[in-house]
């Protein structure tokens, strides 16, 4: 099995993460054992949640932790697995709102613990930034999470990459290992994409690439798949709306197709082919509502793709 061994850390995780935003919502109960379970005997180790998921569909908070919560103790167990979740993040209906205090991240982390019926998780990360808060503080709070055994690690989502290097200083004064991973906005795509709609959400560059590569917190993309919109291209579904409609994309998806051929696999093959070929380690975070998706894009692992196909 492919996996990816965190520098300074006893985490070794697979090279696709799966993102569990449907979970309660496209598949709940026993279909939600049968994609989890599914995702596992691909070679898959790491699920990854956050507090806030499908709280936007009414009727229950904390959805997608529940389900996964519900998993794990049919499973019984998880010490075979890499948990992840977030918490601190805005609320829905005030997104530059933020929650990032210590006593308002103790109430998430209390809430994913016992949503998930563990005692640990093996990465908590904050979902947003509030930059009117010293990294000290920031780390000060994670750190005491870690002393009292309710977090193993912890990361970032939609961090800065000057905040991230300002934290990671403070955690090598203080004799921390820091961060060990972070959750941006990234894939084949992204480069060339339009403004996201919420800007609240980081997008990674060059700057941030080369923060990885140098540094020792993996890069964990979100929206790997890029919102389906090639396949949904490919389909000839109206994608006007998108960010990722632009004239650079529009040829790239030429160049994907092509790949597709060449290669006797699915365009969600091809986008998730990009990041095993980088030269640096990437565990990208991919969704399904579907077994067929899953299957479709965990396939990828198997397919001896050729980094000069992808520059």
């Amino acid at each position: 099995m492919q996996r990816i061994q965190i520098k300074e850390t006893t985490l070794s995780l697979c090279p696709i993460g799966f993102g569990t935003a449907n979970a309660g919502i496209a598949w709940d109960k026993e279909d939600a054992f049968k994609m989890l379970d599914r995702y596992v005997s691909l070679g898959g180790n790491v699920i990854d949640t956050a507090r806030i998921y499908n709280d936007w569909v009414l009727g229950e908070i904390g959805r997608s932790e529940r389900v996964i919560g519900d998993w794990i103790e049919y499973r019984g167990g998880h010490d075979d697995l890499v948990i992840m979740t977030k918490g601190g993040h805005p609320p829905l209906d005030n997104m530059n709102q933020n929650r990032l205090s210590k006593e308002e991240m103790r109430s998430d982390l209390e809430k994913s613990l016992n949503a998930l019926r563990i005692n640990c998780i093996d990465i908590y990360f904050y979902h947003r930034d509030d930059e009117s808060l010293p990294v000290s503080q920031l780390i000060e709070t994670m750190e005491d999470f870690v002393r009292e055994g309710k977090i193993k690690y912890y990361g970032c989502s939609n961090w800065k990459t000057s905040r991230m290097k300002e934290a990671m200083a403070y955690c090598q004064e203080k004799g921390y290992r820091g961060f060990v991973a972070n959750q941006a906005l990234y894939n084949i795509a992204s480069k060339a994409m339009k403004p996201y709609p919420d800007e609240t959400m980081v997008v990674m560059d060059e700057e941030m690439l080369q923060f990885h590569k140098e540094s020792n917190v993996l890069a964990m993309p979100y929206f790997s798949l890029c919102s389906g919109f090639f396949t949904k291209l490919e389909a000839g579904l109206d994608v006007t709306d998108s960010p990722y409609y632009t004239e650079e994309n529009l040829q790239l998806a030429k160049k994907l197709n092509t790949l597709t051929k060449k290669y006797n696999c699915s365009l969600t093959q091809i986008i998730m082919g990009f990041f095993l070929v980088q030269d640096m380690p990437f565990c990208a975070l991919a969704g399904a509502s579907r077994e067929a998706q899953l299957l479709d894009f965990m396939e990828t692992l198997n397919i001896p793709f050729d980094l000069n196909d992808f520059k």
